[in-house]
């Protein structure tokens, strides 16, 4: 299961740089800066689907245009994966996650993209009191549609180290504005 979802991410990854290649236009022109903070919202999957039923959580993503159809991302925040209320009642907390993240957004046409981000998530605080934190790896491919101001997407993220391997489903939505 956990080698399927490496494998689906690093496709996402790879089509979303190469099809940057033959894309038409974008939000963010070449050479500028753009700033968006988004709200995100995501079912968890894998091991974090035991102990929890949703994610929420903030992002704040710095976007600079190498070219017109080509964006370089960076991406960090909180999610919190609220505990289930039977998990709580055997003594079970939510789980809290800071991630930062590096990534690519090639634009395929009229404000679609495909994204790719790569990254580190440092657990905060972990679903048993007393346990283990960890660092995991990041992988996200997702795709989306952003305007001048908004930007709506959806991806999965993986979360994979230390013998214990998440995810999400997630969406996010980000009020963004050039700097």
């Amino acid at each position: 299961m956990k080698t399927m979802t490496k494998m689906i991410a690093s496709a996402f990854t790879a089509v979303a740089i190469f099809i940057g290649t033959n894309v038409k236009a974008q939000t963010t022109p070449a050479n500028a800066l753009r700033f968006g903070i988004g709200l995100e919202a995501g079912i968890p999957t894998g091991n974090a689907h035991d102990f929890s039923n949703f994610e929420l959580g903030g992002t704040a993503r710095l976007q600079y245009g190498i070219s017109n159809d080509l964006a370089l991302t960076l991406t960090s925040g909180y999610y919190n994966f609220f505990a289930k209320s039977d998990f709580k009642d055997l003594g079970g907390r939510s789980l809290g996650v800071i991630p930062a993240k590096a990534g690519i957004k090639a634009f395929v046409g009229d404000g679609f993209y495909f994204a790719g981000e790569v990254g580190a998530g440092f657990e905060v605080h972990t679903p048993i009191e007393g346990g283990n934190k960890s660092t995991k790896l990041i992988l996200s491919p997702g795709l989306g549609y952003a305007t001048k101001s908004w930007d709506i997407g959806v991806r999965y993220e993986n979360f994979s180290g230390q013998s214990n391997n998440y995810g999400l489903v997630g969406l996010r939505l980000a009020y963004g504005f050039g700097l």
